[in-house]
């Protein structure tokens, strides 16, 4: 029998959260993955850079800037090297600059989907998806790509019926 995967970025410390700055102990997309694992019993695969992040919020969000720009591929400290075992992948990422945190890029680009169903989802303070959609069609080759499921950061604590509808569909 097939299973599911959560590949996943995640941010916790000072986050844009519901109009403000503040430290939160658990990444916004890491609360929906988590949701993802108990009800659809998938497992998880968290994306981490080698080199952390800075904590100010505003100092990280212009090294993901600049890492955007650059078109870099920061290393990362593991590597998921196969999805083979998987039939279905959620693909969860917070909305930085419009797209995907470029560590995603890094892990997302050394997989096979051919065959594959994903799913993805993205957390944001208002930008949606921004252009990660098509970045993901690209990074996900030969995939089917289900409709994504769009949460606003500072709604995942009350998120968990709308992800259970969205497994469902």
């Amino acid at each position: 029998m097939m299973s599911s995967l959560v590949i996943y970025f995640s941010r916790n410390g000072e986050n844009y959260f519901g109009g403000e700055l503040k430290n939160i102990e658990k990444g916004n997309t890491e609360v929906i993955a988590e949701y993802i694992q108990e009800l659809d019993g998938a497992d998880l695969f968290k994306v981490e850079p080698a080199v952390e992040y800075p904590a100010d919020y505003m100092k990280c969000i212009d090294v993901a800037k600049k890492e955007q720009q650059a078109g870099a591929r920061p290393e990362i400290k593991e590597t998921l090297e196969s999805i083979d075992q998987y039939d279905t992948i959620y693909i969860g990422f917070p909305n930085w600059w419009g797209t995907l945190p470029m560590p995603m890029f890094t892990q997302l680009e050394q997989l096979d989907f051919t065959g594959k169903v994903v799913k993805p989802f993205v957390t944001h303070e208002g930008s949606g998806f921004g252009s990660s959609q098509k970045d993901l069609a690209k990074l996900c080759e030969g995939a089917e790509i289900k409709r994504g499921l769009s949460i606003p950061g500072a709604s995942v604590g009350s998120a968990k019926d709308t992800v259970k509808a969205w497994i469902e569909e």
